[in-house]
């Protein structure tokens, strides 16, 4: 089969599109003819070499996580699944199974690929629904999941005032339409600006501009979570931090002692499953084919995007 390799670490410059033997499902498992894949940055950081020595490679690699595909094979005790069924999904990396807690994580072989195979029991793979199309499909699971997390944890109101600091990417604008109608206060270009109105933001800033306050919600999308401390200061006494990043929050990150900061991370599903995002608004920025995926990649590490890259197969 035709699949996107990492065959050292190193930066996606040096991925390369090769022929790999396809991957065949073991007990519990399934193996998907994968027809689209999306982009996210554990794509970018396992092969990069950031979680070395705690969850190491095995080379050649084959990045991915997000999919929509057709079930090609079923393994041995897998009952909830049949050949020819639509189906789309979040994985990560066999090599992150340590790191996933307890449990049966959802695992895989790798999306960026013509096959893939996945662990069957999980709640963060789930049927297509019919009105969901297979770009949306695969660009929708890591965002759909982290943007619904964010909800069930922050609960914004109404009256809220929000900021949204890295509105622009694949959570940002799936995050966008949630919000309303509360105020909302999104980072971007300004080119990006009509869009993001569109989506749901009241106002729209530069990367570089004063935060407006005080804001009684921060969602970070995108700076590492020790880098926060100007996000703290727009915030009211008493006001909300969620980061997605890390390293884990720190009270001095913020130097303040007077709000609340925290990771959201469901890494159980226990926020909500696959079954429970088909039905949010996805932004889809760029299309590419299989064989153009080493530049989806590099598109996603070195370049301002909007929205999810798709890779289709």
């Amino acid at each position: 089969m035709k699949a996107v390799i990492a065959t050292d670490y190193g930066p996606p410059e040096q991925f390369t599109v090769a022929d790999l033997p396809v991957p065949h499902p073991g007990p519990g498992q399934i193996q998907v003819r994968i027809a689209a894949a999306s982009i996210n940055s554990i794509d970018l950081r396992v092969p990069g070499g950031e979680l070395r020595g705690v969850a190491d490679l095995t080379f050649p690699h084959v990045p991915g996580n997000d999919f929509a595909g057709t079930v090609s094979d079923v393994g041995p005790d897998v009952t909830a699944y049949r050949v020819g069924d639509e189906v789309f999904g979040h994985a990560v990396p066999r090599a992150l199974r340590a790191m996933m807690g307890a449990g049966r994580p959802s695992l895989t072989t790798g999306t960026l690929a013509e096959y893939a195979v996945f662990e069957a029991d999980t709640p963060f793979i789930a049927h297509r629904p019919p009105g969901l199309t297979v770009a949306d499909a695969a660009a929708l699971p890591t965002a759909g999941l982290t943007a619904r997390a964010l909800i069930a944890t922050a609960a914004p109101s109404a009256g809220d005032t929000l900021l949204v600091v890295g509105a622009t990417g694949g959570v940002g604008t799936t995050l966008l339409p949630l919000l309303r109608p509360a105020r909302v206060i999104a980072t971007g270009k300004p080119a990006d600006a009509e869009a993001l109105l569109a989506l749901g933001a009241s106002e729209v800033i530069g990367y570089d501009d004063p935060y407006p306050g005080p804001v009684d919600v921060a969602f970070n999308l995108v700076l590492p979570s020790d880098r926060l401390r100007r996000v703290g200061q727009a915030l009211r006494p008493g006001g909300r931090l969620y980061t997605i990043t890390f390293p884990p929050p720190r009270p001095d990150y913020l130097d303040r002692d007077d709000v609340h900061f925290e990771l959201v991370l469901d890494t159980q599903g226990r926020l909500g499953g696959m079954s429970d995002v088909a039905g949010l608004r996805v932004t889809v920025g760029r299309r590419y084919r299989l064989d153009d995926g080493v530049r989806a990649l590099t598109d996603f590490a070195r370049t301002h995007t909007f929205g999810k890259l798709v890779v289709t197969v």
